[in-house]
């Protein structure tokens, strides 16, 4: 914008941002969305199923039907009492709404705010974590996995017991490495957690493609809470993501949560595909079923290490991850190139699990990459 501006108008534009930005925001970089037109986009974790012509339809007629002219109160209590009977939410439990997942990342972080409070987190992870932690001025510390991208227990621990944590976060699974961890380490963090009273969240947003869950046991600690996301299940263009935890719990920090955050129209839609879960569900089985055939083609692949997964995405290290990313996306496929985000992710890609003739021409790219290299 500021090149087309005169100079002196130019000059005064970042006079204000000098003056009205805070500085580290100045420094920081905002979540890259890599632009897709005309690609196999295989790089965000999306459900890559349409919904059948008819049950488009259908949504299309209900939307059409939605009193868009009044804010949205009553649909909201809908979609917070069938989400809540959708997943079996725990007695003594509640459920709160959010404009996808991100906003109740930071709303979690408003709400635990304290002078000589701290966010932690295992690194590689969901970069939501740290970056909202930094915006709100909070210190984040991140504790390094293992190489094989497990829990480093005695490191998290120790770090739990030094800097004592308001807020700990745990992708179950974890995102961009895709596995769940150890259950005995997640218990004993969550007991090193609970002796200061510090509060831990179990981010599932892939929790359709996970054989484990916390949701059943939240309420064995009282510190706990789950995370979740309709992104996965099907719908990341509607952007509504869930909070559970003690009913005291989420009361306190749905205070903070804006009014009317979650539009009618988007709640017409979770509201049709909570009725419609079925077909969810046969989509996320097409996708378990792929995600195992990528796992056993992509380790055929020479030159590759797979890492086990068990959301809707898996990690790969190959030789030189930045040619591999180049070449992929020069034959039509657009796949995460994640080798910059941690030291521990050193040449790995992330390749979301598509549609079946997706994760064919995926594969033959990922193989024509390597061979030309």
């Amino acid at each position: 914008m500021n090149a087309r501006l005169p100079t002196t108008a130019a000059s005064r534009v970042d006079a204000v941002i000098a003056r009205a930005i805070r500085q580290d925001v100045q420094s920081m970089h905002g979540y890259a969305i890599q632009p897709s037109a005309g690609l196999i986009k295989l790089d965000a974790m999306e459900n890559p199923f349409a919904l059948p012509p008819e049950l488009q339809a259908e949504l299309g007629e209900r939307l059409g039907r939605v009193a868009i002219n009044r804010y949205p109160v009553q649909c909201v209590g809908d979609v917070v009492a069938a989400l809540s009977q959708h997943i079996d939410l725990p007695s003594g439990a509640a459920l709160m709404l959010g404009n996808g997942s991100d906003e109740l990342i930071d709303l979690i972080g408003l709400a635990s705010m304290h002078p000589d409070g701290c966010v932690l987190a295992p690194l590689p992870g969901f970069v939501m974590y740290e970056m909202s932690a930094r915006i709100r001025g909070v210190p984040f510390v991140g504790v390094p996995l293992t190489a094989r991208f497990e829990l480093d227990e005695a490191a998290m621990l120790a770090a739990i017991e030094q800097h004592r944590p308001t807020v700990t976060w745990l992708a179950y699974p974890n995102n961009p490495t895709a596995n769940l961890w150890d259950d005995g380490a997640i218990e004993r963090i969550v007991t090193a957690c609970a002796r200061h009273d510090g509060l831990v969240v179990f981010d599932e947003a892939y929790q359709p493609f996970a054989s484990r869950s916390w949701l059943p046991r939240m309420g064995e600690f009282a510190n706990t809470m789950v995370l979740r996301t309709l992104s996965k299940f099907g719908l990341a263009g509607v952007r509504l993501g869930y909070l559970c935890g003690d009913a005291a719990l989420v009361a306190e920090i749905d205070k903070l949560r804006p009014p009317y955050n979650i539009s009618a129209l988007n709640c017409e839609a979770t509201l049709f595909a909570l009725e419609h879960a079925d077909e969810y569900s046969r989509q996320a089985n097409v996708l378990k079923a792929e995600r195992a055939r990528l796992l056993r083609d992509l380790a055929l692949l020479p030159g590759t290490t797979v890492f086990p997964s068990e959301a809707n995405m898996i990690l790969v290290r190959v030789p030189d991850s930045k040619a591999a990313f180049e070449a992929m996306k020069a034959r039509g496929v657009l796949v995460k190139h994640i080798a910059g985000l941690h030291p521990l992710l050193a040449n790995c890609l992330r390749l979301t699990v598509g549609t079946p003739d997706e994760n064919t021409a995926m594969l033959a790219a990922l193989a024509s990459a390597l061979h030309d290299r």
